[in-house]
């Protein structure tokens, strides 16, 4: 269900289907969706374009939670539509630190041993 979820709200996202200029010109990657076992949330992993505006981009999809809501429950089909709650994806920063983190000399000497 979280695939679902996923890419209905990338789609509304990249076709600009909410009512907000704000959040329209934001451009999002909706990375992963995680939800309860009951469905009841949906926890949406979001990176905007360009690493940057984290907050603005966080403030406006919680500010038009309720339309997101409703296109994911219309276009999934979905009786009750689950909440919606946005996380900024950190999956990309934390990948760059191990990547520093390998290229230290103390750690390539003890992997080369």
């Amino acid at each position: 269900m979280g695939e679902v979820i996923r890419r209905t709200l990338s789609e509304v996202l990249a076709r600009g289907q909410v009512h907000d200029p704000e959040l329209n010109r934001i451009s999002i990657t909706v990375s992963e969706v995680r939800t309860s076992p009951d469905l009841q949330i949906a926890t949406v992993f979001v990176m905007p374009l360009g690493g940057t505006q984290y907050a603005e981009t966080i403030e406006a999809l919680a500010r038009n939670k309720g339309q997101l809501r409703h296109f994911v429950g219309t276009k999934a089909g979905l009786k009750f539509a689950p909440d919606l709650r946005f996380r900024i994806d950190d999956t990309f920063d934390r990948m760059e630190s191990t990547r520093i983190l390998f290229e230290r000399d103390e750690v390539k000497r003890d992997l080369d041993d």
